[in-house]
């Protein structure tokens, strides 16, 4: 199996490169994988300091986008560019642990048909307010999109390239990951993982752009859900 980590950042240059030792050495006498940074228009020193990690680590790679477009467009460029058959995706800030990705390659180990392994944090390092309105918000998609899924706010995921390539490449992708392969009938498993505070910074969102955006997502969702059609399998019938 040859991964590709795909991590989408804007304004992290303080929590990348710690991040990126620890991807190294969490993944180190595993599979062959690679780390692909997507940058997405940092104002800071990002982009510089992925860039000095170069020489040190041969398989890790930069790629800038020219204005921000956010994460999910990062997850897709990534996504796009790897030469891994699976990506692992996660978060630039060094909330999501790398030492939970050695266990989520054994769950899909022990379980083939599985396309996504999706991380769900069981203890999180966010303040009430925030800890509340993911806890609304997971709720009411579960119960309209019926994805059977705990929690999809991790940005630690497992999953396989070409069913993620495929994906329409919409703003909120990397939320609604399980309702898209549940979606297709496919087989997906929720994974304990660490919830770790920030290394450094603060976050993009607040609660207020969470609830508003999110809610304007989850019907878009639940309309593209409703209009994608699967026609089984599908044979090429040759000549006699």
């Amino acid at each position: 199996m040859y991964l590709s980590v795909v991590i989408s950042v804007h304004d992290e240059q303080d929590n990348i490169l710690p991040l990126l030792a620890e991807i190294y050495a969490a993944m180190a006498g595993g599979p062959a994988f690679e780390v692909i940074v997507v940058d997405d228009a940092s104002r800071d020193a990002t982009a510089a300091r992925v860039q000095g990690g170069l020489p040190g680590y041969p398989t890790l790679r930069l790629i800038r986008h020219e204005y921000c477009a956010g994460k999910s467009a990062g997850l897709v460029t990534g996504a796009r560019a790897a030469a891994g058959d699976w990506l692992v995706l996660m978060d630039g800030d060094g909330q999501n642990d790398p030492a939970d990705i050695p266990a989520m390659l054994s769950m899909l180990a022990a379980d083939p048909s599985l396309v996504l392994v999706n991380g769900v944090r069981v203890t999180r390092r966010a303040p009430r307010s925030k800890r509340l309105a993911s806890t609304f918000a997971n709720r009411l998609r579960r119960a309209m999109l019926r994805d059977d899924c705990p929690d999809t706010g991790s940005g630690l995921k497992l999953m396989r390239r070409d069913l993620f390539c495929d994906l329409p490449a919409i703003d909120c992708l990397h939320r609604f990951l399980p309702a898209f392969v549940r979606g297709r009938g496919l087989a997906y498993a929720n994974m304990p993982i660490a919830d770790r505070p920030r290394l450094s910074g603060v976050s993009k969102y607040t609660n207020l752009h969470r609830a508003a955006i999110g809610l304007f997502d989850l019907f878009g969702v639940m309309w593209l859900l409703r209009r994608q059609k699967r026609p089984g399998a599908v044979t090429e019938v040759k000549a006699p």
